[in-house]
């Protein structure tokens, strides 16, 4: 592993917040459900800003949140006569952050700020991009740089990756997938831009995810029910870690064995992946909102784009190509049903894939 501030956290390293974190990510939950932070001081309240592309020496990115996090006390007056002490509505948003971290009630109202701060900034950032004079393929490739720069800095630094491919869904594939959903809304098309990374082993699996949430996503910025894990059962693979079974029975949500099963239909019984969609924040070029309308510029300079990842290690790659899990098999299926649908208006729905059991030698290897 390497050392620094930009090493991969090896398993055996991880912190009750790293924990929290991963189990967000594999299972699909919503940040607003959780009761508690896990940041130590500012200095990791800055970064986690920084994760969401906001700058928070730069006056006006400053001046953008704190309009956000007025916004959302306002909303919360305004709707729920919610009580806020002071203290609390004075402080900076990296002080929220701690305060959301630690205990009491103080720390009840900073986490209730927060999430309404959350949904503040979101539909902001939602509003901004369809005031933009740009295209979206214009934003997709704000999106794009950004995820190769990233990873092309963990492979020039030596990461476990053997593997990277990204690109964007081209027409046919996205008809394809339109005909074959029962949804047949482009906005419900999730993975317009997707990204797949294949690891060295399993244990390089959960680090890599880490490392994008602080890189490329913030975890808050993972979207609820879009997940599928079918790899890790999170809590005994954790218990492989001697120093690990405190943090595993701290965890705000319990903590258990429970795959994430998805619900695309022709995935196939055999196949095994980890995949999530996320909200993917990109900082606008200046002449963007240059060119915006005057009205765009009280909405901030960041968007983000809802982006598909799937991370693998490379020996399950091969496994998923041998069976019906191939990506061939895949697309025969999905074909063969839009055909069906096509000609005869009924779309044949094969049963779910039954929940995978993993054998003594995939629990091992954390499969």
């Amino acid at each position: 592993m390497l050392d620094g501030p930009d090493r991969l956290k090896p398993v055996d390293e991880l912190t009750i917040g790293d924990i929290e974190t991963i189990r967000l990510i594999l299972r699909g939950e919503s940040v607003v459900d959780w009761r508690r932070l896990h940041l130590t001081d500012e200095r990791e309240a800055r970064e986690f800003l920084e994760s969401q592309e906001f700058r928070p020496d730069e006056p006006s990115d400053r001046a953008r949140l704190e309009k956000v996090k007025n916004e959302a006390i306002s909303y919360l007056r305004r709707h729920f006569d919610f009580p806020i002490p002071k203290p609390v509505e004075r402080a900076s948003v990296e002080e929220l952050l701690v305060l959301g971290s630690g205990r009491g009630h103080r720390q009840v109202c900073a986490c209730t700020i927060l999430k309404a701060m959350h949904i503040v900034h979101h539909a902001d950032g939602r509003e901004l991009l369809f005031t933009l004079p740009m295209s979206m393929q214009e934003v997709f490739n704000l999106v794009e740089e950004k995820v190769y720069r990233v990873i092309g800095d963990m492979l020039a630094a030596g990461f476990p990756i053997t593997e990277f491919v990204g690109g964007r869904k081209n027409k046919d594939s996205l008809y394809t997938k339109l005909l074959s959903k029962p949804e047949t809304i482009a906005a419900n098309v999730y993975d317009r831009l997707r990204f797949r990374i294949v690891t060295r082993s399993a244990d390089d699996i959960l680090p890599t995810i880490l490392y994008l949430s602080k890189r490329v996503f913030p975890f808050t910025h993972v979207i609820p029910g879009q997940s599928l894990n079918t790899l890790f059962r999170l809590r005994s693979y954790l218990s492989r870690f001697e120093h690990l079974a405190a943090h595993a029975d701290g965890t705000q949500v319990h903590l258990n064995d429970d795959l994430t099963l998805g619900d695309n239909i022709f995935s196939g019984s055999s196949f095994r992946a980890i995949h999530f969609v996320a909200d993917v924040p990109v900082r606008l070029p200046r002449e963007a909102l240059e060119g915006a309308p005057s009205s765009a510029w009280a909405l901030g300079p960041v968007v983000s784009v809802l982006s598909e990842f799937q991370i693998l290690d490379r020996e399950t790659e091969a496994a998923n190509e041998l069976g019906d899990g191939s990506h061939a098999s895949y697309k025969a299926r999905q074909k063969g049903a839009v055909m069906r649908r096509l000609k005869l208006g009924v779309i044949d729905r094969p049963s779910a894939a039954p929940e995978a059991t993993p054998t003594p030698s995939d629990a091992d290897s954390g499969r």
